[in-house]
């Protein structure tokens, strides 16, 4: 079986979402992909090419005003080129974002990422966590610490910069590296076997 090809496609407008896509990009890694971190407001012709070859695309910006920040909805758009080839069609996508708030409108973000891939054909791969920290014995340290479920979320208060990053939304992140991955793998020797 091949090394899953995994990119991680992300803007960060502080650096605090910047942590996060690191973050997936260790899980991925420690569970055995090759990785490409692409900074979607630098991205180069030959960028695109890696998220063409990739088997998995992993979609992360802050929210900003309740949605992706402008700099991803520019990426966004520009990906219509591949939408006409359905070049990304099959491929597994995944998404990640941080916001100031406990909410933000984090899980709008999600959705537009979500509908992007839906758009382009791909096959949405979900964080696979039950929710942490709603009860008694739980706390801000547990994973998916925030109980959202389309994606990795974090919160980093406003006055913070990207060290303020919650560790356990750093390993929540962490998680949804290793879930692409092995899900790619999964759908490799499903593919092997068809």
């Amino acid at each position: 079986m091949t090394t899953p090809v995994v990119s991680i496609a992300y803007h960060s407008g502080y650096g605090h979402t910047a942590v996060l896509a690191e973050a997936v990009r260790a899980g991925a890694v420690e569970a055995g992909a090759e990785v490409h971190l692409i900074k979607v407001d630098e991205i180069t012709d030959e960028q695109w090419e890696t998220l063409d070859r990739s088997d998995v695309i992993v979609f992360g910006s802050p929210t900003y005003m309740g949605t992706a920040s402008g700099a991803f909805h520019v990426f966004a758009e520009a990906s219509s080129k591949r939408w006409f080839g359905q070049d990304w069609k099959d491929k597994l996508a995944a998404g990640f974002t941080n916001s100031g708030s406990k909410s933000g409108d984090k899980l709008h973000t999600l959705q537009f990422f979500q509908i992007l891939a839906a758009q382009h054909g791909m096959n949405w791969v979900n964080l696979g966590l039950h929710p942490g920290w709603n009860n008694s014995e739980g706390s801000e340290h547990d994973l998916n610490r925030l109980g959202v479920f389309a994606g990795a979320a974090a919160q980093t208060n406003v006055d913070e910069g990207p060290e303020g990053v919650h560790k356990a939304d750093v390993a929540t992140a962490e998680h949804l590296g290793r879930r692409v991955t092995e899900t790619a793998k999964v759908f490799a020797r499903g593919r092997a076997a068809a």
